[in-house]
């Protein structure tokens, strides 16, 4: 009872709601400008957060996140321009869709998927996390170090792109982490004799840096396309198509959860295969592609299913599910909180106070996206000339105020021009962002297991669940072998046919 109490005291203050709601509505407008994702706007809220209590803070990110899902649909199905990756997807259904004069229809359809994937998704998370963080207080230094390797090999072989690159990008992130003083001798390691660097490297500028620093040279780098613009106009949903695409909504959410609490795996992919399901299922699978209302839900019903599911691992084991949940254990340790089966036991009323405010954040976005709809059309016209000059300064302001310090300005420039090479290079940023965070976590656990075996190496399968990481890591290491080696070999096999012609 004290803790129920506790927790409604916690959850019932106006900065939480405040909070919910401001970052659902950043999240719908910044996901509905072509350039900024929500990892951008999450990132650039992040020292907006520091003098904020933790619920506060961490629903803000949440709304943010949220909000950004379902708004990076809007600009697909308007102007054929994806607002995030994930909605790639929604606009091979959403655009034909407005070009037939059935906009409002195609964003509507995309709201109400993305709002029950959100709240199916909440559910899951409630569910699953205390139980999956029970079974993480039996973990010890090895199961932990498995855990992570099988974190990583995922990422790797998830990454968009080659898998080479990817590794190539994790293992640069694990070496930037250990940037700084080592933790059992106190000696300096790679700072070059700079004393900004003893302290390892700045996160908040490196995300900075990271994600919205490129954006900003790539638009400078080149003339914006015209797009072509059609108006959010148009009949509205009826109840009786909801229902017709409420199967495919359902089980294209599922797929977003079960893809969502996978570490490493993202909302694109999600979106992709609930959208091949629904297709492959529907008996209009003719349609698919022309402009069919159950496409849209499928591909947004599985964008957003990811969004609850990838705080799963987060909070029960303390690994982020993807870019941003690595931003959000960002804002907890900002807070003096550590994600993980923990925390389940020495901060339980916070974890239900922060269910309930996820669970409020699918109302607020069933509300924002309703009344805000016919407004959306106008949200990506606004010239990116007068746009990006703001976002750099927020950027700046954002790096600058995590330490007062000059140096971490220069941290986020540096990073920046990193993430635009990835970007040119098409080197995936998220291996080398989740090998940065799971660095000093891999070297902490692989050390605390040598000490505690006596340097045995039998310490790291010493029971079960170490042989069950070992598996996993061991199987997903072998499919992402076998999936680079079909490339290649249909890759040469293309180049010989192209040859003989």
């Amino acid at each position: 009872m004290e803790n129920f109490s506790e927790v409604i005291e916690l959850f019932f203050s106006l900065d939480n709601f405040i909070a919910i709601a401001v970052g659902v509505v950043i999240g719908v407008v910044v996901g509905s400008i072509p350039g900024l994702t929500a990892t951008m706007a999450v990132a650039l809220a992040l020292p907006f957060t520091f003098s904020m209590q933790p619920v506060a803070a961490i629903l803000l990110l949440v709304g943010i996140y949220k909000g950004g899902m379902y708004g990076g649909s809007i600009t697909a199905i308007l102007i054929r321009t994806p607002g995030s990756p994930a909605s790639a997807c929604t606009l091979l259904d959403g655009y034909p869709m407005a070009q037939q004069g059935h906009a409002k229809k195609a964003l509507k359809t995309a709201l109400y998927s993305s709002v029950i994937a959100d709240f199916i998704s909440n559910i899951a998370l409630i569910f699953f996390a205390a139980y999956l963080a029970k079974i993480a207080l039996n973990f010890g230094a090895p199961e932990f170090f498995w855990l992570i390797c099988f974190s990583l090999t995922i990422i790797i072989s998830l990454a968009s792109g080659s898998m080479i690159k990817g590794l190539m990008a994790a293992l640069l992130g694990i070496l930037l982490s250990l940037v700084g003083l080592d933790e059992v001798f106190g000696s300096q390691r790679f700072t070059f004799g700079n004393y900004n660097l003893m302290d390892s490297i700045s996160f908040i500028p490196l995300l900075i840096g990271l994600f919205a620093i490129p954006e900003i040279i790539e638009f400078y780098r080149k003339k914006a396309l015209p797009h072509i613009k059609a108006k959010a106009s148009g009949a509205g949903l009826a109840f009786s198509e909801l229902k017709r695409c409420m199967t495919t909504i359902v089980r294209g959410s599922l797929i977003g959860v079960i893809i969502g609490a996978i570490p490493g795996t993202g909302a694109t992919a999600a979106a992709f295969i609930s959208y091949s399901d629904a297709r492959r299922r529907s008996p209009n699978k003719a349609n698919f592609g022309k402009g069919e209302v159950e496409g849209v839900a499928a591909a947004e019903a599985g964008n957003n299913g990811v969004a609850g599911a990838t705080m799963i691992p987060l909070l029960s084991l303390g690994i982020p599910g993807d870019v941003i949940t690595a931003i959000i254990l960002g804002a907890f340790m900002v807070h003096g909180l550590t994600p993980g089966p923990l925390m389940f036991q020495e901060n339980l009323s916070l974890i239900y106070a922060l269910f309930m405010g996820i669970m409020f954040s699918s109302l607020v976005l069933l509300l924002v996206g309703n009344v805000a709809i016919k407004y959306f059309s106008l949200i990506a016209d606004i010239p990116k000339s007068v746009l990006f000059p703001i976002v750099l300064m927020f950027c700046v302001y954002g790096a600058y105020a995590v330490n007062n310090d000059t140096f971490d300005i220069w941290v986020m420039m540096a990073f920046g021009v990193m993430g635009y090479i990835f970007n040119r290079a098409a080197i995936p940023a998220a291996p080398f962002l989740i090998g940065f965070i799971l660095g000093p976590m891999f070297e902490d656990n692989l050390r605390r297991s040598l000490l505690i075996g006596h340097n045995d190496l039998s310490i790291f399968v010493r029971g079960p669940i170490t042989w069950v990481f070992i598996a996993l890591t061991v199987g997903s290491t072998s499919l992402a072998l076998y999936r680079f080696i079909s490339a290649r070999r249909e890759a040469r096999n293309a180049a010989a046919k192209s040859q003989e012609v």
